[in-house]
């Protein structure tokens, strides 16, 4: 009895140290209040499109994305989707002969263009699709026409070749430049001459794209889940705002990262940018 006492005032000793310890992140919601995850992933279950705004090289932003999927299978089981800003669109066969099991995971991973930090923060998340035969869609607009979109505006996608086409949005894409996340890249500091009207019209076909092939392969009763950098989603907007110009009656639900010296209370700055942030201790070890 008496090692039991013992045993059971250790075990409580450490579970206060390690509750009072520093935590990596906090989650927060819409209003800037702590939330629970189990909160935010029963409010997910509502949702058509989940977008999943992470910081590229923090760990925590992948770690928490490759649980939030897991979750949302055990919730939805084949209904869910996947996509992600690090696949352009014209490698979309390529993804489909991987997950099929019709290429090698060697000739994938030679032929398909991979960020650098694929192996430890995306891979994770491929790999479960196949895995558990879900459908991953590569979203993004091939990098080629993002920089053509730069040097001639959208105009230049017109003379693509309709193969070429097959991988954008339908052209024009609409496009509003008062969206403080294109008037605001105008104002870049450090990018002198380099600005130009058609600069934040090269992040917008990034973010056409992205919402036309998420909106190509979400369906009713689908729930899509989205990875992509948080400035694609944040405040609402970019990515957030071609869905809900193609339909509006769609149910999204946004997250975003960030980071702070102090996450205990989320900054006025940090507040209010998507349904739920999450929020890092700035020292966070980074992947790249």
């Amino acid at each position: 009895m008496k090692n039991f006492l013992i045993l059971s005032i250790i075990t409580l000793l450490l579970f206060s140290s390690f509750k009072s310890g520093k935590p990596a992140y906090v989650l927060y919601n819409k209003d800037g209040k702590p939330v629970k995850y189990e909160k935010m992933l029963k409010q997910m279950g509502n949702a058509d499109i989940v977008l999943f705004g992470e910081l590229h090289d923090n760990p925590i932003s992948h770690w928490l994305q490759l649980e939030l999927t897991k979750d949302l299978y055990l919730q939805n089981g084949k209904n869910l989707v996947l996509g992600a800003e690090m696949f352009e669109s014209d490698n979309q066969l390529i993804m489909d002969e991987y997950l099929s099991g019709k290429i090698s995971q060697r000739n994938f991973e030679d032929e398909i263009k991979l960020w650098p930090n694929y192996k430890t923060d995306y891979k994770p998340l491929v790999e479960f699709a196949k895995d558990s035969g879900l459908y991953f869609v590569a979203t993004n607009v091939p990098r080629r026409y993002a920089a053509l979109v730069n040097k001639q505006g959208f105009e230049g996608l017109e003379e693509l070749s309709d193969e070429a086409k097959t991988f954008l949005p339908p052209l024009p894409p609409a496009y509003d430049s008062t969206l403080n996340c294109y008037s605001s890249m105008m104002k870049m500091e450090g990018m002198g001459s380099h600005v130009t009207a058609n600069f934040p019209k090269a992040q917008a076909i990034k973010d056409a794209t992205m919402a036309h092939f998420i909106l190509q392969n979400w369906k009713p009763g689908k729930i899509l889940l989205h990875y992509h950098g948080a400035y694609h989603s944040q405040n609402f907007e970019s990515i957030f705002w071609y869905l809900k110009h193609e339909n509006p009656a769609l149910k999204i639900v946004t997250i975003h990262s960030v980071t702070q010296d102090d996450i205990s209370e989320l900054t006025k700055k940090n507040t209010g940018t998507a349904d739920f942030t999450i929020c890092v201790d700035e020292d966070m070890t980074r992947t790249r």
